[in-house]
């Protein structure tokens, strides 16, 4: 009995201590499991060229992005105009910027899509072409873009925005709205003082030729509180303390504009002349509130080869407020 008692006490005893060793190791084994699967911190892709896809309350958004020559974490924003194409980017196709910061330590972003929608966000679907969701541009450019390129490694807080006719105003009025995302802003001939006089009657006419896009859908009225928040130049004082570049031409045609024909040439010099206008606008307020910004006027017209060059112009400041060089 005592043997018999003694045998089974060791039995009983040598369980517990293998128990414990096997507990120790599930969790030891846990511990690594988790280290194992935790999200590493990604770093920003070393250069290349890459389409994305990101999701949004508009759906699935087509995102052009060449990375960061080094694989650094500051982002450029690069908005386009109002008959902007649904597959692509027309910086892409119809200027060098990839080639101008190919060799810089910033990851280019070009969201394609938002014809006539001035890159913010509206009250509703457009009421006369049969939209079927409520463009919300400043909400996908500010939260969720931002958040699916934070998985790269892109910073939300260390971005640039320009843009070109419409996207130009949309740059200001973003990085003014949104100073902890954005370091720098430019426009490139843009339509900055949408609240002047009848002005809001020239959108409504454009955003019908492209689309048969409401403008009341947008902002509503004119008059409604939405108008003057998406005007740069009601909105000067939210740039203040921020680096801002703004070129416009003075609608005066040159060899740029050849290739693009007579007609299209007149309609350029038409629109230049209300982005001179507009831009002397911006210009005359931020002076009168102190704030400094560089404004550079050119000859030439509403056409892409100027605001590549415009782009150029701007490269250097917007290089040096990412700290991306």
């Amino acid at each position: 009995m005592r043997v018999g008692a003694a045998r089974s006490g060791n039995h009983w005893g040598w369980l517990r201590k293998a128990g414990a060793v096997l507990a120790a190791a599930v969790l030891l084994l846990s511990i690594g499991a988790a280290v194992a699967t935790a999200t590493p911190r990604l770093r920003t892709p070393a250069g290349g060229y890459e389409d994305l896809f990101v999701p949004s309350s508009m759906g699935p958004i087509k995102v052009q992005v060449q990375w960061a020559a080094r694989g650094g974490n500051a982002a450029l924003y690069v908005l386009d105009g109002l008959r902007a194409p649904a597959d692509h980017s027309q910086w892409i196709s119809d200027t060098d910027a990839l080639r101008q910061f190919a060799g810089d330590n910033v990851t280019l972003v070009f969201p394609v899509g938002g014809r006539s929608s001035f890159y913010t966000d509206w009250y509703r679907p457009s009421s006369t072409n049969g939209q079927q969701t409520t463009y919300k541009w400043e909400t996908f450019l500010t939260e969720e873009l931002p958040a699916y390129l934070a998985r790269f490694g892109v910073s939300p807080t260390n971005n640039a925005v320009v843009g070109a006719s419409m996207g130009g105003n949309a740059a200001l009025t973003l990085a003014g709205h949104h100073r902890d995302q954005f370091r720098f802003a430019g426009s490139f001939s843009g339509f900055v003082h949408p609240t002047f006089p009848l002005w809001n009657e020239a959108m409504r006419a454009a955003m019908w030729d492209e689309g048969n896009f409401n403008v009341d859908d947008m902002w509503g009225p004119a008059g409604d509180p939405a108008w003057s928040r998406n005007d740069a130049t009601q909105q000067a004082e939210s740039l203040r303390g921020l680096p801002v570049y703004v070129s416009t031409g003075n609608g005066q045609p040159g060899p740029l504009d050849l290739p693009y024909g007579l007609g299209n040439t007149v309609n350029a010099m038409a629109l230049e002349a209300m982005t001179l206008t507009s831009a002397q606008m911006l210009r005359d307020r931020m002076a009168e509130l102190g704030i400094p910004a560089r404004f550079d006027i050119i000859n030439g017209t509403h056409t892409w080869p100027y605001w590549q060059q415009a782009l150029a112009s701007a490269r250097p400041m917007i290089l040096d407020a990412l700290r991306a060089h």
